[in-house]
């Protein structure tokens, strides 16, 4: 069973930082695209971030490139996100996705493509 375990979230000040760690179990990590996504209250959930198996290719949605780092650790079975110069329009619960295979393209930006989700954490930014 492919358990992703999300933690990191929490509150922060317009401009500060926060990191988010996601321990995976269950699948062969070394061979699985990883992304965050994030959901803001009465929205859709959105794509954040992905890193392919590797880690030798990442992508990041526009409103976060420059701020977010997307990494991953597959001796640990850990994928991270830091997040700086954080806007309270990052306020979301951010989640943590594995699609389960090898896969880079358009579809990795796709909330289809992932098989397996974490709980998700809350990520609060107000001053």
């Amino acid at each position: 069973q492919v358990q992703l375990v999300e933690t990191g979230g929490g509150w922060a000040q317009p401009g500060a930082s926060l990191g988010l760690s996601c321990a995976a179990s269950g699948l062969t990590f070394s061979r699985s695209t990883m992304g965050w996504f994030r959901q803001a209250p009465g929205k859709e959930r959105e794509f954040v971030a992905a890193i392919s198996w590797s880690g030798g290719s990442i992508y990041y949605q526009d409103d976060v490139k420059g701020r977010f780092t997307i990494s991953r650790d597959n001796a640990k079975n850990m994928v991270y996100l830091q997040m700086n110069s954080l806007k309270p329009e990052d306020t979301a619960v951010y989640f943590c996705a594995a699609v389960g295979k090898a896969e880079w393209g358009f579809t990795i930006t796709k909330v289809a493509t992932y098989a397996h989700w974490g709980q998700g954490t809350q990520v609060t930014v107000s001053a």
